[in-house]
């Protein structure tokens, strides 16, 4: 029993650090939790998927009313998307329960490594940019370099929110929908497949592919993940892989944590958040695909 309270309060606490993370760059938490409960604690990648699945539904619950309170979400582009996310995550659940604990960290690997390009990327073009620019000659955040296409014009995919750290107002018009919908897709089968909420492909596609700001990407993606979750979480209770001694300190974990990471955001600039960003999943992703090909770091 005691063995039983002090693990629970460590996966409660190392969820904290999760959850924080995960709102702070629109991810779920499941980015954290995962390797930690694989590379540390040796559990089962199955059962830490299904409780990464349970973290993500309380990290949207947590964050999402904050960011929509303070005009961060987009909620008119959030709930169109999440058409292609939820039939990703039901695709996703299904394929996890035929694929091997190794290939699961392999692939866990590769999705974090595709998301670190794009973001640098960006981050870098930005810094380019600002330093060409006076501060009245400033342009919006997401800097679009092209027209909004026709269906965003359509259906009003525009917005604008106050940023304490810049001290403006920044606008925004979206742009390339139809290929940030089908990036939603493949972040729907992400979510489903490896319990990480799809944020890594979620706010990549936003940001990039369709030029949103980093912030309103980060709190649309986080808006987005509960219901993209929730479809895959019935299908992993059915399989038996939520464990709730596992699940439970990890969803009040990551439900503090990400109360925590909403305040955080507002007060980051962006490239802060995608430093951040990088720097957690480069890490990250070593020490899973290392485990994948049987070579142990962590936890022995």
């Amino acid at each position: 029993m005691d063995h039983l309270l002090v693990l629970a309060l460590f996966i409660a606490a190392v969820s904290v650090i999760a959850g924080a993370i995960g709102s702070l760059l629109g991810l779920g938490g499941g980015v954290v939790v995962i390797p930690i409960l694989t590379l540390v604690l040796q559990i089962d990648i199955h059962l830490a998927i299904g409780a990464s699945i349970v973290s993500v539904i309380a990290t949207s619950s947590g964050a999402a009313a904050t960011f929509v309170r303070d005009r961060l979400t987009n909620l008119r582009v959030g709930m169109f998307l999440e058409i292609a996310t939820t039939i990703g995550a039901i695709s996703g659940a299904f394929i996890s329960g035929l694929l091997l604990g190794n290939a699961l960290f392999i692939i866990f690997a590769l999705v974090l490594v595709y998301s670190i390009y794009p973001m640098s990327r960006r981050m870098i073009a930005e810094r380019r940019l600002s330093r060409r620019q006076t501060a009245a000659e400033a342009r919006p955040a997401n800097v679009p370099d092209e027209q909004p296409d026709r269906i965003a014009t359509a259906l009003g995919f525009e917005g604008s929110y106050y940023d304490p750290a810049a001290k403006r107002e920044i606008t925004y018009r979206l742009r390339r929908v139809p290929l940030g919908f089908a990036f939603m897709y493949i972040a729907g089968i992400a979510s489903g497949l490896l319990g990480v909420g799809g944020g890594i492909f979620k706010v990549p596609a936003m940001d990039i592919a369709m030029g949103m700001p980093i912030k309103t990407s980060s709190a649309t993606s986080t808006f987005m993940i509960g219901a993209t979750a929730a479809a895959s979480a019935g299908i992993y209770f059915l399989r038996g892989n939520i464990n709730p001694v596992i699940a439970a300190p990890v969803a009040l974990g990551v439900l503090v944590g990400s109360l925590i990471g909403t305040r955080l955001l507002e007060r980051l600039a962006g490239d802060r958040v995608r430093m951040v960003f990088i720097v957690v999943i480069a890490l990250t992703s070593v020490q899973m695909f290392l485990r994948g090909l049987g070579v142990h770091i962590l936890g022995g």
